[in-house]
């Protein structure tokens, strides 16, 4: 299983001690949540942040905007050392247009679904992404508990996949630890971006050891 690490759950006082700990830990990427006030009810942090983190990170940078127009800030994200620059299918009146800007940025792209956004929407544009990301929680906060209604939307993305030819990374972001990361495996996800359950143990490498052998 590929795990991509949160920073909104890091210690932003110890930033560079929790990005160091990631670079040497078996995490597959690095997970940067910027949110706006406006999509989603929440602030998190912007460019200045991520060109620190560029500096600091020696995993991909796996970017997921829950903005607004997130269409006018592809060349900011690519400028800040994004692999993966992921947006919000309900954010893009003209998806298929930003996948191409994203791809055309040397990047890999891809969409994002809220909880309550049914999988065959992507059926026109899932042969076009790298990857989808279910939302497994409403966004804009860390923490929240996991919504168990994701292990089907799971199993309904990779029926489409397999029907379509197409093969995206499934991701799944929201309320992931041992026991839902587990269920998700199951169900076919093959990266799961882990916050609190990371950050907030004891031990993360272990924490991230134990979903990297799920």
């Amino acid at each position: 299983m590929l795990v991509s690490p949160s920073l909104l759950s890091a210690d932003f006082g110890n930033l560079a001690r929790d990005i160091e700990m990631i670079n040497h830990s078996e995490a597959h990427a690095l997970h940067l949540d910027v949110m706006d006030g406006v999509f989603v009810p929440n602030i998190s942090f912007g460019f200045p942040v991520m060109k620190c983190v560029q500096r600091l990170c020696s995993k991909p940078l796996d970017v997921h905007l829950m903005i607004v127009e997130p269409q006018k800030f592809v060349a900011q994200v690519r400028d800040c050392g994004a692999s993966i620059m992921t947006v919000h299918q309900e954010a893009c009146l003209h998806l298929n247009r930003v996948v191409q800007q994203i791809h055309d940025a040397g990047m890999k792209a891809g969409v994002s679904l809220n909880p309550a956004t049914p999988v065959c929407t992507l059926r026109d544009i899932i042969a076009d992404v790298d990857l989808v990301l279910l939302m497994s929680v409403n966004p804009g906060f860390g923490g929240q508990r996991f919504l168990p209604g994701t292990l089907r939307k799971v199993a309904e993305l990779r029926n489409l996949m397999n029907e379509i030819g197409a093969d995206a990374i499934i991701e799944i972001d929201g309320g992931v630890n041992d026991v839902t990361g587990r269920e998700l495996a199951q169900a076919g996800a093959d990266m799961l971006v882990a916050g609190n359950y990371v950050f907030g143990a004891d031990n993360p490498h272990e924490a991230i050891s134990t979903l990297a052998q799920l």
